[in-house]
């Protein structure tokens, strides 16, 4: 039911009711502004479109840690987002309500966070608050996204430039003992550093001379470390090990045997290596290694891509040498065409 009347000091006040019985009420200063208000409430509820006007007054915070108790995400995922809403949402939208957030407030919060953070993490926090608005359209407390629209700042491509072997070994020998093994097999097999980390004596085959990668460790924060599935199913996989990586990996473990949980590497403390303690060893042996600053250990998995490729490449000159010669077997000719 909607109404129009004249109030006594001449203005006009519409009021309807929503379909829980609630009454609104708005005033005009004309009787056709306050008509043309209550036909596009009419609208809006006729086609499915309408909000509550008191909905929307939820603060953003209190909404988005609604939706983040409801998300199906990985922990590292939830650890991720709980995160970057609390060091860079949270400051600006955390205490204003919903329906109070306008699009140039948040162009101006992307702005801000431009002045301290890379393009693509400010492309990724976005990403998280625009889909915490959108599920708040859903639930009818607002009418839009706010972040529809937004300009983001361009993230600049860069080339992936891998590691030379030389600094690959550097690196190796900047690492403190118990850890040189886990650069080399980085480097050697193009694990993730989860994976290496979580991998225990018993995924190792040196008579097949493969690992088998299974699942990985994962630290998030505020609980011990853990072994959990892959980042992806494709990531469950069974790769072959170069002679070096098997040659380091059995000096390790005859130099730091396992114990009865089985990982392959510890800390001196005995326990599974956590990736934020590893990071501060890493970064003091890029220093120490004259490797490029901010160098990750991600870095040593685009190596093994590189050399993998080049691999592949000696091989597909070899089995084309061998065409054009008319050679049963292609062997004999790799250490040939690998200086070519």
């Amino acid at each position: 039911m909607a109404s129009i009347a004249k109030r006594p000091d001449g203005r006009w006040r519409a009021r309807y009711r929503d379909a829980a019985g609630k009454e609104h009420s708005k005033h005009f200063d004309r009787k056709t502004d306050a008509q043309r208000w209550l036909d596009e409430v009419t609208a809006a509820i006729v086609t499915g479109q309408y909000v509550d006007p008191r909905s929307g007054r939820i603060t953003f915070r209190e909404y988005a840690e609604r939706w983040r108790a409801t998300q199906v995400h990985r922990l590292t995922t939830q650890d991720y987002i709980e995160g970057n809403l609390r060091r860079n949402a949270y400051p600006v939208l955390g205490d204003k309500p919903l329906s109070s957030i306008r699009p140039s407030e948040v162009q101006g919060w992307v702005k801000g966070m431009t002045d301290r953070l890379a393009p693509s993490t400010v492309g990724v926090v976005h990403g998280v608050v625009s889909g915490i608005f959108r599920a708040a359209v859903r639930d009818r407390l607002i009418v839009a996204n706010p972040c529809d629209g937004t300009r983001l700042p361009k993230a600049t491509p860069s080339r992936v430039e891998p590691l030379p072997v030389e600094t690959v070994y550097a690196l190796a020998d900047a690492v403190p003992a118990r850890y040189r093994a886990l650069v080399i097999l980085a480097a050697g097999s193009g694990m993730r550093q989860g994976e290496c980390l979580g991998l225990t004596v018993d995924r190792l085959d040196f008579l097949r001379r493969v690992v088998h990668v299974d699942r990985q460790l994962v630290t998030v924060t505020g609980r011990p470390s853990f072994l959990t599935a892959p980042k992806t199913a494709a990531s469950v996989r069974t790769i072959p090990l170069p002679q070096v990586v098997l040659d380091a990996l059995a000096a390790h473990l005859c130099a730091f045997p396992p114990l009865g949980d089985g990982f392959v590497f510890v800390t001196d403390a005995r326990n599974p290596i956590r990736r934020t303690a590893f990071g501060d060893v890493w970064r003091a042996a890029v220093k120490a290694a004259g490797a490029p600053a901010g160098t990750g250990f991600h870095e040593l998995r685009h190596f093994c891509q590189l050399v993998d490729q080049a691999r592949r490449e000696r091989q597909d000159r070899a089995s084309a040498t061998r065409s054009c010669l008319g050679v049963r077997d292609a062997r004999y000719l790799l250490p040939l065409v690998a200086g070519q």
